[in-house]
C-alpha cells in the first residue's frame, strides 16, 4: 500500500522508515512532489498539527498518508519549545543554534530541574478524513553540554538516566526501541493494520 508521509525533513523520514521496516509500505514524502499544498502548523498542541497535516495532504494526493508532530517540553522553561521546537530560535535556524538557546537558558539549573520529555503525535488520513491519531512520549533530562553526533534536533542534550547518555549518544538501534516517536508510530501501526485490513476484505 502507498503512504505519503507529510514531511520533508529527510532525518525524520528516515526514523519513520526504520521503525515501519517490514509492513510493506510504500513511502514516499512531499519531497516527491513539485508542488505541494502549504500547511500552516499554527496548531497548539502536536495533535492539532499532526492531524492537519495528514488531513491537508491526503485531500492533495488522494493516498493514505501520515502526518507527524514532535518536539520537546522543557519543565523549567514552562513546557517550552514546545510546539515551537523546530522555529524555537526563528524560522529556519539550525538544530545547533535551537540546543544553544536551551543551554543558555538552562545555565545555572542543577540536574534535579532539568526534567524534560519528547513528544510525539502521528495522525494517519485518507481523501475521505482523519483515520485515527495517537501520541508517544519519552521522558529524560537536559543536560548540561551536547553529547553524541546521531539523531538530529535536540537530541545532543535529551539525556536518558537510565542509560546516563543522550539520544545522539545512544544512536539509532536503542533510539528506537525507547524513543516518542517509537512509541507514537507503534500505536499508529495498529491503526494502519486495521486499516489495510478493512481495505483488502471490501
Amino acid at each position: 500500500m502507498d503512504l505519503v508521509v507529510a514531511t520533508k525533513n529527510k532525518k525524520k523520514l528516515k526514523e519513520i522508515k526504520q521503525i515501519w521496516k517490514g509492513l510493506g509500505l510504500k513511502v514516499s514524502s512531499l519531497a516527491d512532489y513539485s508542488i505541494t499544498p502549504r500547511i500552516i502548523e499554527n496548531g497548539s498542541t502536536f495533535r492539532e498539527n499532526a492531524i492537519k497535516k495528514a488531513v491537508k495532504i491526503a485531500g492533495f494526493t488522494g493516498q493514505l498518508t501520515m502526518g507527524e508532530d514532535s518536539g520537546i517540553c522543557i519543565d523549567a522553561l514552562g513546557g517550552k519549545p514546545g510546539v515551537y521546537s523546530a522555529r524555537f530560535t526563528g524560522k529556519g535556524k539550525s538544530d545547533q543554534q535551537n540546543n544553544l538557546k536551551v543551554l543558555s537558558l538552562m545555565k545555572d539549573l542543577p540536574s534535579v530541574k532539568r526534567k524534560a520529555h519528547y513528544v510525539c503525535a502521528v495522525a494517519l488520513a485518507d481523501k475521505d478524513g482523519l483515520v485515527g491519531v495517537v501520541e508517544g512520549k519519552c521522558f529524560g533530562r537536559i543536560s548540561f553540554e551536547q553529547k553524541g553526533s546521531s539523531g538530529f534536533g535536540y537530541d545532543p542534550l535529551f539525556l536518558i538516566p537510565e542509560y546516563g547518555k543522550t539520544f545522539a549518544q545512544l544512536g539509532m538501534k536503542i533510539k528506537h526501541k525507547i524513543s516518542h516517536r517509537y512509541r507514537a508510530l507503534e500505536k499508529a501501526k495498529k491503526i494502519l493494520q486495521k486499516y489495510i485490513a478493512r481495505r483488502k476484505s471490501s
